[in-house]
């Protein structure tokens, strides 16, 4: 068993990883390090939770420090871009980690706050940025950064950054980067638009798969609820009730729905915030760290918390709605059976959604099970849309500032069937 010691990690580096209580590195670890620690291009394909922020870290922490050269003024040496400002912050946090031994600088840019202190980090010169696109070409702009001396790039979870419109952003920004450069790509899966990509910005890279695409972790417990559109927020207080002590993510289509669902889980009592792209980033940050702490045990998001963030001990996943592309489902559940424990996913599916179950089903390969009869649907129903800035085959929407776009796919106002707040909610949790 290869253990981090034989991977060939620069002394400052293995240090951190020992303090770290790391010995034995994950699959993506071992396969992709190697090849960049080479300065070769790589194309990882590998689900958030396998530890593929550290396969990319590591080995670039590594080669700055063997090249020994001074950050260059209004740029960087490495760029790492990443999709939501949750995830880019989760890899700042990682490089600070990692990097505690090294000397190394580095700075976190996304939309959603101050300039100021972006332009001043730019200003001095950075070993390593991480950006969202948008914010990143904003500074662009207005000639507070440059990439043309930047020799090493990496793109995080490339197919969401697809999903948000990022695709023309991404194009512009590789075009800057200088040249000769390193470039690596992570994705959890490879659709044509992002295969292309890699075609026309990669030299010869080393493919790294070691996961099937989009297939759910095999310890989470998946089922299905079948319900009314009309009876869906009765549904989920019946099945909140006994999971009130269990740590929740709850998964809407819009962002104004999750603002609905966590109003409607506080007035039976249940602590819940929303998080989403129209929240600030002090509001989300305040969010997440409550949700961490164990202080606040329901949080309910779109998608933007789908996707690379690490929050362990997340007992239960809930789909209040089905999402457009059924790899987003794939990524919800992946909230939770994380660090080899076990989880459990339930989706709350209307008859205008079962298309979509249909769809997740064929994706996975798996037969979820219903919790209950899927009644027979009466009338033709109106299938849901894909909303802008995400895709069914193609690419669409556009975002920029690091904030996610969750517009279109609007929800349809429904009367809903009310107990009263504080009544027959057995096991309701108090605030820790």
């Amino acid at each position: 068993m290869t253990k981090f010691t034989e991977l060939g990690l620069a002394a400052p580096v293995e240090r951190a990883v020992v303090d770290e209580g790391y010995e034995t590195p994950t699959p993506i670890q071992v396969r992709a390090i190697p090849p960049l620690l080479q300065g070769k291009d790589v194309v990882g394909i590998a689900q958030t939770g396998t530890g593929k922020t550290a396969a990319f870290v590591l080995p670039i922490l590594t080669r700055l420090l063997a090249e020994k050269k001074q950050a260059p003024g209004l740029s960087c040496r490495c760029l790492i871009l990443a999709p939501t400002r949750e995830l880019a912050a989760q890899i700042g946090d990682s490089i600070a980690v990692y990097g505690r031994h090294t000397g190394l600088t580095h700075a976190v840019v996304f939309g959603g706050v101050k300039h100021g202190p972006q332009v001043r980090a730019l200003a001095r010169g950075l070993d390593i940025l991480v950006a969202t696109p948008g914010r990143l070409l904003d500074h662009a702009a207005d000639r507070k950064a440059r990439l043309d001396l930047t020799s090493l790039v990496v793109l995080d979870e490339a197919d969401q950054m697809l999903d948000l419109g990022f695709m023309p952003a991404l194009r512009k920004i590789l075009h800057m980067v200088g040249k000769p450069r390193q470039t690596v790509m992570f994705s959890a899966t490879m659709p044509p638009p992002i295969r292309a990509l890699a075609d026309d910005f990669l030299r010869d890279p080393v493919t790294v798969a070691v996961t099937p695409q989009s297939r759910p972790v095999e310890r989470i417990e998946q089922a299905v609820l079948y319900v009314g559109t009309a009876e869906k927020r009765q549904a989920l207080i019946d099945l909140m009730a006994p999971e009130a002590k269990k740590s929740t993510i709850i998964f809407t289509r819009t962002k104004r729905g999750a603002d609905k669902v966590a109003k409607f889980l506080a007035e039976y009592g249940h602590k819940a915030a929303a998080i989403h792209g129209n929240k600030s980033q002090n509001q989300r940050e305040k969010a997440l760290a409550a949700f961490k702490a164990g202080e606040m045990r329901v949080l309910v998001a779109t998608d933007i918390a789908a996707r690379g963030l690490d929050i362990d001990g997340v007992e239960l996943v809930v789909n209040f709605e089905l999402p457009n592309v059924p790899e987003s489902y794939v990524h919800r559940i992946g909230r939770t059976a994380r660090a080899g424990a076990q989880g459990r996913a339930v989706a709350l599916v209307a008859p205008d959604e079962r298309g979509l179950l249909q769809d997740i089903e064929k994706l996975t390969g798996l037969r979820i099970k219903g919790l209950n009869d899927a009644p027979p649907i009466s009338g033709p129903t109106r299938p849901v849309q894909p909303q802008r800035g995400q895709r069914r085959g193609g690419q669409g929407g556009n975002r920029q500032g690091g904030q996610q776009n969750n517009a279109g796919g609007g929800q349809k106002r429904s009367r809903n069937r009310r107990r009263k707040p504080g009544g027959g909610q057995g096991g309701q949790r108090q605030s820790a």
